[in-house]
């Protein structure tokens, strides 16, 4: 069974409180390994290998994590801890007052650390929104978590994932083409990018963005589920009024999207 990064980074969570690092760890790299994880994965995976006695190894995540999110302060001040255990205190100063600095800075009149915590509170609140079946609640929830931490990538991915299940492709295609910006090596969002093009009657601009996913990750089965169900078409521009996919076609770990639609949430006629 594949099992979501989520999944994984909540169970590594549970396994960092309890004080099993190693466990956290174990979790950590399944989920780097797979190449889905987000600044949040790597922040926790380099504090655990921290707190295990592996400097070196805190120290290559804590980058990893800055390298995604270079605002994140959590991470900065991490990064100067290890930085000053491994004897390099000037780069460890550097790294305070980059925290300082950026911890300083607001958003939407707000601290940037009391922005960030809120955007995931919100997150959780969206969760907890979609767990009881209230989808358009979750939905306000990350449009206001992202308000406040709009690089906050993981969040819109989930938001994205959650316009699908609503039947909103078009608003999710906006959310997931962002993602692929800012992060291009992200091919899990690049696939659902490619779905969202499908759901929203873009045969056309689904299949490029398959094909360039398929050429760079070409063992993934779920990409070639894809483009074989575009291939069942003439053209691909079928695909505005090919209604509901199979669910064989979606990974478990991706919501099973509804029947295509627009803006308006109106069926569209083949």
């Amino acid at each position: 069974m594949d099992v979501s990064p989520e999944h994984l980074v909540a169970q590594a969570r549970e396994r960092f409180d309890l004080q099993d690092y190693y466990g956290a760890i174990h979790l950590l790299e399944e989920v780097v390994a797979s190449g889905r994880a987000f600044a949040d994965a790597h922040h926790l995976l380099g504090l655990s290998y921290s707190l295990a006695g592996q400097q070196e190894q805190a120290l290559a995540h804590l980058d990893r994590a800055l390298a995604l999110n270079a605002r994140y302060v959590e991470a900065l001040v991490h990064r100067a801890i290890v930085l000053n255990e491994l004897g390099r205190e000037a780069e460890a100063d550097a790294a305070f007052r980059r925290a300082a600095q950026v911890g300083g800075e607001s958003r939407q009149g707000l601290p940037a650390h009391v922005a960030a915590k809120l955007a995931n509170q919100h997150a959780a609140l969206g969760d907890a929104y979609c767990e009881a079946g209230a989808l358009a609640q979750a939905i306000d929830q990350y449009h206001a978590a992202l308000a406040l931490g709009p690089a906050f990538h993981d969040l819109r991915y989930k938001l994205g994932r959650m316009l699908l299940q609503a039947g909103r492709a078009l608003d999710a295609r906006e959310h997931f083409e962002i993602i692929v910006r800012a992060r291009p090596n992200y091919l899990d969002a690049a696939a659902m990018l490619g779905l969202a093009c499908y759901l929203g009657g873009d045969g056309l601009g689904a299949k490029q963005v398959w094909e360039a996913c398929r050429d760079r990750r070409p063992e993934d089965p779920r990409v070639e589920a894809y483009l074989a169900m575009l291939a069942r078409n003439d053209t691909g521009a079928a695909a505005a009024g090919a209604g509901e996919l199979a669910p064989s076609t979606v990974p478990p770990d991706h919501p099973t999207p509804p029947a295509a639609k627009g803006r308006g949430g109106k069926r569209k006629k083949p």
